[in-house]
């Protein structure tokens, strides 16, 4: 039955109204922002308080409906550099309040009008919380943001019909369509992007869904960074002999990715490799792993990761609906073992192979947005390749 709860009020605030559906019939009803029409998608909660930018932008949010805990988004307005990608990639968006009138120095439009020229389709003057408590409690499920029916029946009916994030190559969808090169540093505050230094090595990085700031870090830790698309073979990321291997983040089902887990099977042991998120999750199926799915994933800038080599507890940036079952690594061999664990709920965060220069993340070290305790990861990286540029006597 459906539980249709009244938009809160927002003063002077004049926008058409709209609807939240989920597939089991909850309800909300709100005003529209953004985009007027229909958008379908799993729908998932983010924890974070700020990078509202970067998460339109993450395509690892293709195909789901995200919503922000946070009550305020968009104060800050959108600028042209707080971008992890082209465009936005989430299917829409809820906030509990969007700010109309943004106030930042570097905001050149509102969250509004950003949405609306984009084509994503958003609610606000929503109970979040009590959103946010039903996924909890029922799990994520697919639902629709409308302002074109307030059927309520119907439009469940519509998001039960929605095609699951479960079997779905996403990444294809997200991915790059030719090979290119990436050179550009971070961002500071005095001066925009920086220059990365005098590359030291040459990175093959396959892209599932890359952000763009694990690119700049990766070039402000020495690495000339060569791109792949996502189709890419092991064969292809290997044909300019590089000194390293990345395998990105990115949306979806791992399962599911064409031909990724046979590439990163022709990977392993080739050369140092480093995987991030979805690149981790396949590298633990291509080491006989096991992967589940959570019941509300795991999206945030707040979550606690303990490094069971040192004990250390990073607080990370989270992004993923998947993760790699620990039994089934422990399982597969004693050559590879769970290097990091989440506090929260003990999920896997990390794998680690003893005997070659491999190692995964399911966190995001870049940290766009969220905490700074994981980019030491990135020089972990350029030190595999320097210990096995050593091996090979390569020296510098």
């Amino acid at each position: 039955m459906a539980n249709t709860l009244p938009p809160l009020p927002l003063p002077g605030v004049d926008r058409p109204p709209a609807w939240l559906v989920l597939a089991d019939g909850f309800c909300f009803s709100g005003r529209s922002v953004g985009a007027e029409g229909e958008a379908g998608g799993e729908v998932v909660f983010n924890t974070a308080m700020t990078g509202y930018q970067e998460v339109l932008t993450d395509p690892s949010y293709r195909g789901q409906i995200v919503a922000m805990t946070y009550p305020l988004i968009g104060n800050t307005g959108i600028n042209e550099e707080d971008v992890e990608s082209t465009r936005p990639w989430v299917a829409g968006f809820i906030v509990r309040q969007a700010a109309h009138r943004p106030s930042n120095w570097r905001a050149t439009r509102s969250l509004h009008a950003y949405l609306a020229e984009n084509g994503v389709v958003a609610i606000e003057g929503i109970d979040t919380r009590r959103l946010v408590a039903h996924i909890r409690d029922h799990g994520c499920q697919m639902g629709i943001i409308t302002t074109a029916e307030s059927d309520v029946a119907a439009l469940a009916a519509r998001a039960r019909e929605l095609p699951p994030i479960e079997g779905r190559d996403l990444a294809a969808e997200v991915t790059c369509g030719e090979p290119y090169l990436w050179s550009q540093g971070a961002w500071g505050i005095e001066g925009g992007f920086g220059e990365a230094p005098p590359p030291r090595f040459r990175v093959a990085a396959l892209d599932l869904g890359v952000k763009r700031n694990i690119l700049r870090l990766l070039a402000d830790a020495g690495c000339s960074v060569r791109v792949y698309p996502a189709s890419a073979t092991a064969a292809d990321l290997l044909a300019d002999d590089p000194d390293g291997l990345f395998l990105s983040n990115g949306p979806g089902d791992p399962r599911a990715v064409a031909g990724a887990v046979e590439t990163v099977r022709g990977l392993i042991g080739e050369k140092p490799l480093f995987g991030i998120c979805l690149g981790h999750q396949i590298t633990g199926l291509a080491l006989g792993g096991r992967i589940v799915k959570l019941p509300f994933g795991h999206h945030g800038a707040n979550h606690p990761v303990m490094d069971l080599a040192t004990r250390r507890v990073e607080i990370t940036s989270q992004n993923h609906n998947f993760a790699v079952d620990p039994d089934s690594i422990r399982a597969a061999g004693e050559a590879v073992e769970v290097s990091h664990v989440n506090l929260n709920d003990r999920t896997c965060e990390g794998l680690v192979h003893r005997e070659l220069p491999l190692f995964t993340v399911q966190y995001h070290p870049e940290a766009s947005p969220g905490p700074h305790d994981a980019r030491y990861l990135f020089g972990r990286f350029t030190g595999m390749m320097e210990r096995a540029r050593r091996g090979r006597g390569d020296g510098e």
